[in-house]
């Protein structure tokens, strides 16, 4: 595809955060883009927003995406381990993954989709486009102590939220337009003080500090606040979390529409497309 002058490549982008089982937010955003016909041409996406964003990328609707999850539980993606270089071993993920993605390369793709993991070698930030897709899913997802670390290429790659939780600034400089969600802002609430609890709340806040650069990165600002009670692998309440991305998504596009005086923009071409059904139907009436 050829970009001329200062033309960037895409028109719309979505970029896609961490945030564990908050990610479930994204099957609403995903059904609101979907009525609005508002299809990206770009996703980005760090570990459960590259897993949400691999799943659409390959063609799967928000509803066929809620069904994959809804009923699941975290034994099926992880089994437990004696710990060496995780808690959990992450084959069943692999597996998940092989049984329903169609696409096996990020080329077969339906959308072209970036996914940010962590070289845990070289400690930085690494995005991959091309090639296998299934290990580079399972990289950016792997919680570093929770789970294994992946091996690619000869490298060790981790949960790309280390460094770039919110991968707005990956493909901002290929897009017209950048939609972001953040599933993941920290909120104040209590936590437990235990092993789990306080390594939670830590990568929280490692994950907040190298997101508030690329949240300025984005036109529409989709934020998660009200998901931030439910727990990392919550598979108990998919449809509860789902919802909570819909209602933030027609917030977020509400706002955006009053801040640039667009309102009676968008109602004029609603009606320009009510008007234009009813002559159709009328059309094939008057055939008929």
């Amino acid at each position: 595809m050829k970009v001329k002058g200062n033309q960037k490549k895409y028109k719309l982008g979505l970029a896609l955060s961490g945030g564990g089982a908050k990610g479930f937010t994204y099957l609403g955003v995903f059904k609101f883009l979907e009525e609005c016909e508002l299809i990206p041409d770009i996703i980005s996406g760090t570990s459960a927003g590259a897993l949400a964003g691999v799943l659409f990328a390959d063609g799967y609707s928000s509803d066929e995406i809620k069904k994959i999850f809804t009923g699941r539980e975290f034994s099926e993606f992880a089994s437990i381990q004696i710990p060496k270089a995780g808690l959990f071993d992450h084959k069943r993920f692999f597996n998940f993954l092989e049984q329903h993605l169609r696409a096996r390369t990020f080329e077969e793709l339906k959308i072209p989709l970036v996914v940010v993991a962590t070289d845990l070698d070289r400690g930085e930030s690494r995005e991959f486009r091309t090639g296998s897709l299934i290990e580079p899913v399972v990289a950016s997802c792997s919680i570093p102590i929770i789970f294994n670390p992946v091996q690619i290429n000869d490298t060790y790659y981790v949960d790309g939220g280390l460094f770039r939780n919110f991968p707005v600034s990956n493909i901002r400089g290929e897009c017209e337009r950048i939609i972001g969600v953040n599933a993941s802002p920290l909120i104040a609430q209590k936590y437990k003080q235990t092993i789990w609890g306080i390594a939670e709340r830590s990568y929280h806040y490692m994950f907040r500090a190298n997101t508030l650069e690329d949240r300025t990165m984005c036109d529409i600002l989709i934020e998660m606040k009200d998901a931030g009670h439910y727990k990392t692998f919550d598979l108990e309440n998919v449809d509860q979390i789902a919802r909570i991305g819909y209602d933030a998504a027609v917030h977020s596009f509400d706002a955006f529409l009053q801040e640039q005086n667009m309102v009676s923009l968008v109602n004029a071409v609603m009606a320009r497309k009510e008007r234009m059904k009813d002559k159709s139907e009328n059309k094939i009436l008057k055939n008929s």
